[in-house]
């Protein structure tokens, strides 16, 4: 294990201090990942479900989709930096577990994973908002994203749980 360096963790030794005795903190902080984490993670799934459903529909018929695909996406990102913030503060309030941890790491290369592929689905929206005919690219891309958002969304999330229970 590579230890973590020492100016951060002296940088982080006040937080540190003030979280570990503070179970009001402690509470919020968790809170605001969790809620964050069903924000944008339930809207994403939905979503991403209705991607799938919408699929089955004949392409003339998934327009109004698209559209509210779109709006989704604001909200994902909302809960997205919801879970980044407080995620920061939980790294912070232990920096030198998390950062010897392999799960930890892991998960963060998940959660990069997850950014770039709901980059690809921005891309897939912008194809379809161009062209949304039945023979469009736009839409296996949108199917390859939204499976893919699905399985990491759970993968995370077991990796979040193995985090707390392993570290």
């Amino acid at each position: 294990m590579i230890a973590p360096p020492q100016a951060l963790v002296d940088l982080f030794k006040p937080w540190n201090d003030f979280y570990s005795h503070s179970k009001t903190a402690e509470t919020i902080v968790q809170f605001l990942h969790i809620g964050g984490l069903v924000l944008a993670g339930g809207l994403a799934i939905a979503s991403d479900r209705g991607s799938l459903r919408a699929l089955k529909i004949a392409a003339a018929d998934r327009h109004h989709y698209t559209r509210e695909l779109r709006t989704v996406h604001r909200w994902v990102l909302t809960g997205l930096v919801v879970v980044v913030l407080s995620g920061l503060a939980m790294l912070a309030s232990d920096f030198e577990t998390f950062w010897g941890s392999w799960i930890f790491w892991i998960k963060m290369l998940l959660v990069l994973i997850l950014l770039v592929n709901g980059f690809g689905m921005t891309r897939a929206e912008k194809m379809l908002e161009r062209d949304a005919s039945e023979t469009s690219p736009g839409w296996g891309a949108l199917r390859r994203t939204a499976m893919s958002s699905l399985v990491l969304w759970f993968v995370i999330t077991a990796f979040g749980i193995a985090l707390v229970n392993f570290s």
